[in-house]
């Protein structure tokens, strides 16, 4: 009973990575170009981002800052 079962977990595992195969072999892989310009979006939206939440958070810092120096 135990390699019957071993069997089937086996073909269950074969299967599975089959379809894994397959499945990649659907995906449509970007060109350089496509890449580049993605990637050059993906790095400006990140410093950008970036940026906005660092003028924020000096922005909010001397907030507190002056709110607690008014209390002292």
């Amino acid at each position: 009973m135990s390699n019957k079962k071993e069997a089937k977990n086996g073909s269950v595992i074969a299967g599975f990575f089959k379809g894994v195969r397959t499945e990649f072999r659907k995906i449509i892989w970007p060109d350089r170009d496509a890449l580049i310009k993605q990637l050059i979006a993906v790095v400006v939206v990140t410093v950008i981002a970036g940026t906005i939440i660092a003028v924020m958070d000096y922005g909010f810092q001397n907030l507190i800052n002056l709110l607690t120096s008014i209390g002292a």
